[in-house]
């Protein structure tokens, strides 16, 4: 018998409500990838991966820009992982 195995990390799980944005951001560069719990702008609990770069990503995706709740501010940019889509290509 032969297992197959897949590489398991454990990731880090952290809110960033409790945290300023240099903290946030540290904690992801640090761990790699984090699955991060937020609050929108609604006051929404919210939650998602996100990650340290490209080299985080499943293939076929690519990283996204987005802005989260931290303590410290409204808007602390983060990078998820996203599908790649190509440009539209208006010529065909």
């Amino acid at each position: 018998m032969v297992l197959v195995g897949s590489q398991a990390h454990a990731e880090a799980r952290f809110s960033s409500n409790r945290m300023s944005c240099d903290g946030v951001q540290q904690r992801i560069v640090n761990n790699g990838a984090a699955v991060v719990s937020y609050t929108s702008k609604r006051g929404n609990p919210l939650y998602d991966r996100f990650v340290a770069d490209i080299g985080f990503c499943p293939g076929g995706q690519v990283t996204e820009l987005v802005y989260i709740r931290a303590s410290d501010t409204q808007s602390c940019p983060v990078l998820r992982c996203e599908e790649y889509e190509p440009p539209f290509n208006f010529e065909d």
